[in-house]
């Protein structure tokens, strides 16, 4: 579903991504993992044509239209409604009146149809802005740290969310840097230093090779042995 054959990405002298290769299938959810600034949105922004690779090559089986994303920056507009930022997107996919409202329900924020976003907690915007990105029933859904910065609980409702839509059929690509929420989510995951992807696997099998299996796969002292980085 989504290849990278030895991709590299500098800015000046600031080597980001450095001869990287991934490959996630259908229909899974794949995690990429590793402290902020690690190249994570980079390779986002390559995959979605955002921005061009130096060199190397990259290929993603979605078209454009077909293809969700929530970022870090929400890029919601603060004086619509929930219910108004949603139908601007709508119009734009070619989508009916209800689909709005079908994705507000799916993500809990029915309710809140006729809210202003900047009235909105920051649980309820990462919902607004998930619920933009599965407007359309997207083929391929990319989620920039979805749950960064949420409490506990408000997290667990968001994993519930993206559950879902792996179970109806996306294939998920994920990033973050909560190794627990890579665990609990992800089919496989890439765990990246410095541009480089240094571990790759499931959960599971990652940390049986590094012997960081008690009671629950431990992918972060895999990450803290094979990097020497800290995580937040």
């Amino acid at each position: 579903m989504i290849e990278m054959n030895h991709v590299r990405k500098s800015f000046g002298a600031h080597t980001v991504l450095d001869d990287l290769s991934l490959a996630v299938g259908e229909r899974q959810i794949f995690g990429l993992l590793g402290p902020s600034g690690a190249g994570k949105t980079t390779i986002i922004n390559i995959l979605t044509g955002q921005l061009d690779a130096d060199s190397g090559v990259h290929d993603m089986d979605a078209a454009p239209s077909d293809v969700g994303l929530m970022l870090d920056e929400d890029g919601l507009y603060v004086r619509l409604t929930c219910l108004e930022n949603l139908a601007v997107f709508a119009t734009i996919y070619g989508l009916g009146k209800a689909a709005p409202l079908e994705a507000l329900r799916s993500v809990g924020l029915e309710e809140a149809a006729n809210k202003p976003v900047r009235q909105l907690s920051s649980g309820m915007r990462q919902r607004l802005a998930l619920a933009r990105a599965i407007l359309h029933h997207p083929k391929v859904l990319f989620l920039d740290e979805p749950t960064s910065g949420l409490d506990p609980s408000t997290a667990r409702g968001i994993h519930q969310l993206i559950l879902a839509q792996r179970d109806r059929g996306a294939t998920i690509f994920l990033t973050t840097h909560n190794m627990d929420e890579a665990v609990d989510l992800c089919d496989e995951v890439a765990l990246l230093n410095h541009g480089q992807i240094v571990e790759h696997g499931t959960p599971a099998d990652i940390c049986q090779r590094h012997h960081a299996i008690k009671t629950v796969p431990d992918l972060t002292a895999v990450f803290v042995e094979m990097t020497g980085a800290t995580l937040p």
